[in-house]
């Protein structure tokens, strides 16, 4: 009688095991596999090795990917921190700030802050339709990032937005020792969400990381000044009022 009640609490527990495992999957959906052969190259071994790693600490992180998991609770409070990270607030809120400004120098850092927010979301984007790294498969029942569907990983846009933004803000506008940690602790936090969510495998976050904190010095490199813009500006309608005046000349000659 003890051999079948043991048997049965260890069915129970197993069963039990593989269902709180699984709450997090959608349905139908298979692990990524890395199987390895030794008739493969080094290099394909070695690369197959760390990507079942990335895919390891990824899942071992994942603690907030549903309700059901280990830290579901605060799953509210972190996607919370990744709408902070969203292009979509970043974007709406320096193009109100660049109109709203009223020095010439306030506006021309409001200015390349746009540019470089349009300039990360283009090179993501790219990147993402090159590359075509399906997300977790723990987010792929809910796919729906904030505002927009996400279909690729590689490499994540919160995390490249965030270490732009900080060494921008840093770099521009933040000039005392709490503010910059401030900032610092809040990137950390942006690019820990999508690996606490599963939106991300942690080698996304750290090519993004580093991609980000590289952009700021094509960005700094590639600084618009206000006289600069405004040049171009009067440039392109001088060249518009030139050929408009081209061509109606033009027009009473033939008449």
């Amino acid at each position: 009688m003890s051999t079948s009640v043991f048997r049965r609490n260890s069915c129970r527990g197993a069963s039990c095991h593989r269902r709180r495992s699984s709450s997090c999957f959608p349905p139908g959906a298979q692990a990524e596999n890395f199987s390895v052969s030794l008739n493969q190259p080094i290099v394909s071994i070695a690369l197959r090795f760390f990507l079942a790693i990335d895919l390891w600490l990824s899942k071992r992180l994942g603690v907030c990917s549903c309700e059901e998991a280990a830290w579901g609770s605060i799953r509210p409070l972190v996607r919370l921190v990744e709408l902070s990270g969203h292009v979509a607030p970043w974007l709406c809120g320096a193009v109100y700030t660049l109109l709203r400004v009223e020095t010439a120098e306030e506006q021309e850092i409001m200015l390349n802050l746009t540019l470089a927010l349009l300039l990360d979301l283009m090179m993501v984007r790219l990147l993402k339709k090159l590359v075509r790294r399906r997300m977790p498969v723990q987010n792929r029942s809910d796919i729906l990032s904030t505002f927009f569907v996400e279909k690729y990983s590689f490499p994540s846009g919160h995390a490249t937005r965030a270490a732009l933004c900080a060494r921008f803000l840093m770099a521009q506008l933040v000039d005392t020792d709490s503010m910059r940690v401030l900032v610092l602790g809040w990137a950390s936090l942006v690019s820990l969400s999508r690996l606490l969510l599963a939106r991300h495998y942690v080698t996304d976050v750290g090519f993004g990381l580093a991609m980000g904190y590289c952009q700021y010095g094509l960005v700094e490199r590639l600084w618009v000044s206000w006289d600069c813009l405004q040049d171009i500006l009067l440039l392109k309608v001088r060249e518009r009022f030139t050929r408009a005046y081209s061509e109606l000349w033009t027009e009473d000659w033939a008449l």
